[in-house]
């Protein structure tokens, strides 16, 4: 099948190309939204508290389609894909996302949310940009870093949930709401069927989806003669962050800047711990780390972190609009240096 689809690609002109990129981004939210959503409806009724849900379900959910593109990549060994699409998406949340809601309306961050999940979303890029040092494991991320990256990520969900608990139920079924609107929930057997054959449905959007945009990924690349991690990190990135793009702009025009730069926290730590560690932990060789990562795709994601946290404590807890404009800026430049070095 991925043998057929990338002959396929191959023969394919570059708006066909570019048009089967953004279709399938496009599917693979469509299908992440369903199976958000009617997980989300089954847990109620099965009468899971919502900041279990909120904590675990909502957050692996939103970050299902860079998990699907990474770890379907990673498996048809494609690392630079896999790993380029993981950190991009990093770099697309802290400085385009941020950046547009900062431009926005300042944000007034929340001290708690910065020293607890702040500092462990840095501390994960940190810790990823370490494990991927030639000196450690030859230029790559092996696969039992993967395997350790996922243990921590069931430690930092429950983290989250006892987080959670300690904010009040109400307040986090409020963000719940905000965050996924009207949820259907079943209330017979019939409805609850249709409800797990929905999830089905989505997670088939998710993964069909992510197999169509892998080899137009490599066609693009192959045509516009970039390496396809550049494509991954910029494209498809901001493709899969579009979700998290759409919250940004939506809170903070009705003054709730702060849940978007939760969101984003939250989706950067998945990225990280959840897309990196799964695609790697399912390959024996790891995830092989080109060049261009140490040459600007790290260097950007940890200038924009150091930006961002920095900004907020010498401003006071406070993210301005002209923190907002640099953090845009560094994201045009990642993007435009990806394409150009």
């Amino acid at each position: 099948m991925a043998e057929t689809l990338r002959s396929i690609a191959v023969d394919q002109s570059l708006v066909v190309l570019i048009a089967v990129i953004a279709g399938s981004v496009y599917v693979l939210s469509l299908g992440a939204d369903i199976l958000v959503t009617r997980a989300v409806g089954i847990s109620r009724y099965f009468h899971v508290s919502p900041v279990i849900i909120g904590a675990t379900v909502v957050s692996l959910g939103t970050t299902a389609p860079e998990a699907a593109v990474s770890v379907l990549a990673a498996i048809e060994g494609d690392p630079g894909l896999a790993l380029g699409n993981a950190v991009g998406s990093v770099i697309s949340n802290t400085a385009l996302i941020v950046g547009v809601a900062a431009l926005i309306r300042p944000i007034v961050v929340d001290r708690s949310l910065l020293v607890r999940q702040g500092t462990i979303q840095y501390g994960s890029a940190i810790l990823l940009v370490i494990v991927a040092m030639p000196f450690l494991g030859g230029a790559r991320v092996p696969q039992w870093v993967g395997v350790v990256f996922v243990v921590l990520l069931a430690g930092y969900l429950l983290i989250s949930v006892r987080w959670s608990r300690s904010a009040g139920r109400e307040v986090a079924s409020a963000e719940l709401e905000s965050e996924l609107g009207d949820v259907m929930v079943p209330r017979t057997t019939a409805e609850t069927v249709v409800a797990l054959l929905m999830l089905g449905f989505g997670l088939a959007l998710v993964i069909g989806s992510s197999q169509v945009l892998i080899p137009a990924v490599e066609a693009t690349a192959l045509r516009l003669g970039v390496p396809r991690a550049v494509i991954a990190a910029s494209l498809v990135a901001l493709g899969t962050s579009m979700p998290e793009l759409v919250t940004a702009i939506t809170a903070s025009r009705k003054g709730h800047s702060d849940l978007a730069l939760g969101n984003v926290i939250g989706a950067n730590v998945l990225n990280v711990l959840f897309v990196v560690g799964a695609s790697a932990a399912v390959t024996t060789g790891g995830l092989g780390v080109s060049a261009d990562f140490y040459r600007f795709f790290f260097p950007s994601m940890l200038v924009a972190g150091a930006l961002l946290y920095g900004s907020a404590i010498v401003g006071r807890m406070r993210i301005g609009r002209p923190v907002g404009a640099a953090l845009i800026v560094i994201y045009l430049g990642f993007v435009v240096l990806g394409y150009a070095l």
